[in-house]
């Protein structure tokens, strides 16, 4: 079985801690756009992409959160093209390389949303849309993060369970994905509530059985165990903040919105699940490590002759 990502890094170490900042700071941005919706500040700026016709509006009232969501989206994007260029001429894996690229003109189609978001008033598919692709771009960066980290050139020593775990780890990235976009379809649309909850099941059922799949294994190294551990303790945390947000809002239904502690927990709900996505796509970025290795070492291993 061939891989599309050779696993010597070579250069690319160079670009790996910008990478890590680019993640960071995309985390706060997700953070920042959670706290617009939460608090309903969507439209408190009509015009894009200044704000008010201005680079530096009024920081009062709901325009602090649209307008720091703003700065905050424009310094991704600079540290993106700076990433992707930096990628381009360091990285010496070609499918990395395009990974970078990939990056920038997602974060570009993100930020012509945002602003089509305003322009348009809010139209709910927009905005639903908007908020995946924040989570895409997320992964990205995740990725260029870890593909580019010592960890990743590491040799790894696991066998014989690495193809499913992998295949395994991947359906639970794709599953998280998929809660995600409910989770956005939910908060934007106020539908109904049952599909996200649907898919928490389906999300816990998976990440459960990857998380056992990794602690049964004697060979597991300590990099998927770490993982495994980081995606278990941020999927309880998730749990709990999504039970705490559906009581919040059941007790505070009739009270004027949006309420602090309701904004709180959502926002948290936001950042957490989006922390579960990128914990599951290193665990699946790292099984396929594995495996590759794995591959490798066959295709090492000479033909034994067969005596006549």
């Amino acid at each position: 079985m061939s891989h599309s990502i050779p696993t010597s890094i070579g250069s690319a170490g160079s670009y790996h801690y910008f990478a890590v900042l680019t993640a960071c700071v995309t985390f706060l941005l997700i953070v920042a756009g959670a706290l617009v919706t939460g608090n309903e500040a969507g439209l408190s700026v009509p015009d894009w992409p200044l704000s008010y016709g201005s680079l530096n509006p009024p920081w009062e009232g709901n325009i602090r959160y649209e307008h720091g969501h703003r700065l905050v989206a424009a310094f991704v994007g600079l540290l993106t093209i700076a990433l992707a260029v930096w990628v381009w001429k360091k990285e010496p894996r070609r499918p990395v390389r395009k990974l970078g690229w990939i990056a920038l003109g997602v974060v570009v189609a993100q930020g012509i949303l945002g602003g089509v978001t305003v322009l348009w008033y809010l139209p709910a598919p927009i905005s639903v849309l908007h908020a995946c692709l924040a989570q895409t771009f997320f992964c990205l960066v995740v990725s260029l993060a870890w593909l580019s980290s010592p960890v990743w050139a590491r040799r790894h020593q696991d066998a014989s369970y690495s193809l499913p775990l992998n295949r395994l780890a991947m359906a639970a990235a794709g599953a998280i994905y998929l809660q995600l976009l409910l989770g956005a379809i939910f908060r934007h649309t106020q539908s109904g509530i049952l599909p996200h909850l649907l898919g928490a099941l389906l999300v816990t059922l998976l990440a459960g059985w990857l998380i056992a799949r990794v602690f049964r294994s004697p060979r597991a190294s300590s990099v998927l165990t770490g993982a495994a551990t980081l995606l278990g303790v941020l999927l309880a945390l998730q749990l709990l903040l999504g039970l705490a947000s559906w009581l919040l809002r059941l007790a505070t239904a009739d009270a004027v919105q949006p309420q602090f502690p309701v904004v709180a927990v959502t926002t948290a709900h936001v950042a957490v699940g989006a922390l579960i996505l990128a914990a599951s796509v290193i665990l699946a970025l790292q099984s396929w490590r594995v495996r590759s290795e794995e591959s490798r070492a066959e295709s090492r291993t000479p033909a034994i002759p067969v005596n006549p």
